[in-house]
């Protein structure tokens, strides 16, 4: 491992990149947070996907960078990956139900279960 951090900033394209000494190891960490890396002429480019929007790149990136400290790697993430709050104001996601039994329709019989 070396001295260097692994540095997770948004690029000036917008795109989130890594740069810095990615080991065989921080690669799969990084992979595993839904990174791809595309191989270059003298290096490889380490980024997220383009179309998945802000608030799932800073969550992703985020979670990188936790598995990367948890792995006791040393990462420097841009301030703007902070993970975006949600909306307090919208509605609740409604609960999962179970269903109910319900009787069969008039002058039908059901076949009992072998």
């Amino acid at each position: 491992m070396s001295d260097a951090a692994i540095r997770i900033t948004r690029g000036p394209g917008g795109e989130v990149e890594v740069d810095g000494p990615v080991d065989t190891f921080a690669a799969s960490v990084l992979a595993r947070a839904g990174f791809d890396t595309h191989p270059m002429l003298r290096d490889v480019w380490i980024r997220l996907p383009f179309d998945r929007g802000h608030r799932w790149e800073n969550e992703h990136a985020t979670w990188a960078a936790e598995m990367l400290t948890a792995a006791r790697y040393r990462v420097d993430r841009a301030p703007d990956l902070n993970p975006i709050p949600t909306d307090a104001s919208a509605p609740p996601r409604r609960a999962k139900t179970a269903r109910t039994t319900q009787p069969s329709p008039a002058g039908t019989t059901r076949r009992p279960r072998h």
